[in-house]
């Protein structure tokens, strides 16, 4: 979306993902909603053109000052997406009075009184524009849709140790690989001996660990250590050591956990936001397209079919 029209108020829907375990974050080895914008229609037009809402003027410099919260590639969209946001402000502040709304303003975490216009728009979406809340049987439906989003990732318990060449030639790695393959030879599958031979050799933070890397997801690795990785049995260690920037990596499997699908109790509420959020913009959005047509705007264009259009 590049046109900037947005809802200005809209709840905050908390999203609660489960929590899954983390990954060393060791910097030495490398191991380790607000809805977009609705597209509408923009006339070409001089920057700066007056620009009113049934009557009521926008002020020039207030649309300078919005600029700054619509980034563009080029003044004159920046200009156009800070006008039709400020419009769409006005509409929603006069609806607000057209119906008589008040609001209290409120305070949030850290204290920040909200401005009484946002309260004001607040209030009125909430009243006017709210849609209701999903039910169970909905949440479930869009649980066996989708079901495989809700499978957890494939998990790695593994170990490192970081051998590092004493410098930067080529000989210096070479003796840093034999190092490497003399640990392998020593340590064979026994996870004790690695541990022991991680604590006493590895370069890495995870030295400390025994070499645990922890249980770690795809992506959270080197490609050359997860790659060892995959190929390996759970219980046993790489039978060759595998280089990246860092060094020559002994890489151990201590075990795999399978992804699983996660139960529908455990993500429904979750499912319930998700969904909760996307009917709220629904519906605001429609709120605002319908002010759009019954509005008489001056100096910036905004088409409320193209509004609708983006909610598809």
């Amino acid at each position: 979306m590049t046109t900037g029209i947005t809802i200005p108020i809209r709840p905050i829907v908390p999203s609660r993902a489960p929590e899954l375990p983390s990954a060393c974050a060791s910097g030495g080895c490398g191991c380790g909603p607000a809805p977009a914008p609705a597209r509408a229609g923009a006339e070409p037009m001089e920057v700066g053109a007056p620009v009113s809402v049934n009557g009521v003027e926008i002020d020039a410099e207030a649309i300078a000052l919005e600029m700054q919260q619509h980034p563009a590639p080029d003044p004159r969209a920046a200009w156009r997406a800070a006008a039709q946001a400020l419009v769409i402000r006005e509409l929603l502040l006069q609806e607000a009075r057209r119906r008589g709304v008040t609001a209290t303003a409120e305070v949030d975490e850290q204290g920040r009184v909200e401005v009484p216009e946002e309260a004001l728009i607040r209030e009125l979406l909430a009243l006017y524009a709210a849609p209701p809340q999903p039910e169970e049987a909905e949440c479930r439906r869009y649980y066996d849709s989708r079901i495989e989003r809700f499978r957890t990732p494939e998990l790695f318990e593994a170990a490192h140790i970081l051998i590092e060449p004493a410098g930067h030639d080529e000989k210096a790695w070479q003796a840093a690989e034999a190092q490497a393959r003399a640990l392998i030879a020593q340590v064979g599958d026994d996870a004790q001996a690695f541990a022991e031979a991680a604590r006493r050799c590895s370069r890495c933070p995870t030295a400390a660990q025994g070499g645990s890397l922890g249980q770690v997801r795809r992506g959270e690795l080197l490609p050359v250590v997860q790659e060892a990785l995959e190929r390996l049995h759970p219980g046993t260690t790489a039978p060759s050591p595998v280089r990246s920037r860092f060094g020559w990596h002994v890489v151990r499997l201590h075990r795999r956990i399978e992804g699983r699908v996660l139960p529908f109790e455990m993500v429904k509420e979750r499912i319930a936001d998700m969904l909760a959020a996307r009917a709220w913009t629904v519906s605001a959005v429609r709120f605002v397209a319908g002010l759009v047509s019954g509005a008489d705007i001056r100096g910036v264009r905004i088409d409320p079919a193209a509004i609708e259009a983006e909610l598809g």
